[in-house]
């Protein structure tokens, strides 16, 4: 599978990786998912302390044992639990990140995180000081880089101008591609990698996501998808099916390093791998796509 390098770092991810999130706490099956995508090329594993309340670093952790060095490890920091209160709290600051690594540390039972991310973040945030954070571990070994997990491109800005994040997670995909506007030409410009999430859009790109679109998706509407669904078909051929068309299109831009479609299944895992198989769309294919999906949808997050 091709690499792309990450940013201004020296790792080198494959264009698509593992969206560890939906793997599921049944264990065995989970370990199972990640040595399968191992075995067909997927080097980039991206989990989080919040998933799964740990335990999905966990799993992680107990499926690389043994052949650490042949994977790129992500996981994230930031959502904060704290014992006798409900729900998550954020917390950037230096002391939490600090200690929070050590936990994640313990789970993936490693010595070092290659990608560490915030996993979130705000204007209102002690962003230097998280920035501190992140650069002692660097120094101190704990981690190899750093970057962040947002879809704000105020906050994006921030740590672009601030700090040496050499990646941000965003979510990005035909039916969201609010990104396209700031986010990626700034990173395309600055040499900063982007890692797109969520690339068949919760499914709703995907082959048996016509049952998945009458809730809508973000502010497109059930007839909307449907249209955008139908509009999409002549683009698909028995070489790239319509959710490996989702994915190229995540991996058309310059910016983006690799995409991340989580799986749950076996079938799922070995669908999206054939994605970096499929041919990737043209120019004109691109173009057309953009025509017929809206860059700005639900800016409630600016």
């Amino acid at each position: 599978m091709k690499k792309n390098r990450l940013g201004s770092s020296d790792l080198y991810i494959s264009e698509i990786g593992l969206g560890c999130m939906s793997l599921g706490t049944e264990e065995k099956e989970a370990v199972r998912l990640v040595h399968e995508a191992l075995e067909r090329g997927i080097n980039f594993l991206d989990t989080a302390d919040l998933y799964d309340a740990g335990r999905n670093e966990e799993i992680v952790g107990k499926a690389v044992k043994g052949r650490r060095s042949d994977v790129i490890l992500a996981t994230k920091v930031g959502n904060r639990r704290i014992p006798g209160k409900e729900g998550l709290s954020w917390d950037p600051s230096k002391s939490y990140i600090k200690s929070a690594v050590k936990d994640s540390l313990r789970r993936l039972q490693t010595d070092y995180i290659d990608l560490y991310q915030l996993h979130g973040g705000t204007l209102d945030d002690p962003i230097d000081e998280t920035i501190e954070a992140f650069e002692e571990l660097k120094q101190e070994g704990v981690i190899r880089f750093y970057g962040i997990s947002s879809i704000r491109p105020n906050v994006i800005r921030e740590y672009v101008n601030r700090s040496h994040i050499v990646s941000v997670m965003s979510q990005y995909s035909i039916l969201d591609r609010r990104a396209e506007e700031e986010v990626l030409p700034l990173l395309a410009e600055k040499g900063i990698s982007v890692i797109a999430r969520g690339p068949v859009a919760s499914g709703v790109l995907a082959e048996a996501g016509a049952s998945k679109v009458e809730k809508g998706y973000l502010d497109y509407t059930s007839d909307e998808l449907i249209d955008i669904r139908a509009k999409l078909a002549p683009l698909v051929c028995p070489e790239r099916s319509l959710s490996q068309t989702a994915i190229r299109y995540s991996l058309g831009h310059q910016a983006v390093a690799a995409a991340i479609p989580g799986a749950s299944s076996l079938n799922q895992l070995i669908h999206n791998v054939k994605a970096a198989e499929s041919p990737a769309l043209s120019t004109e294919e691109l173009e057309f796509i953009r025509g017929i999906s809206r860059a700005n949808v639900y800016t409630a997050h600016r």
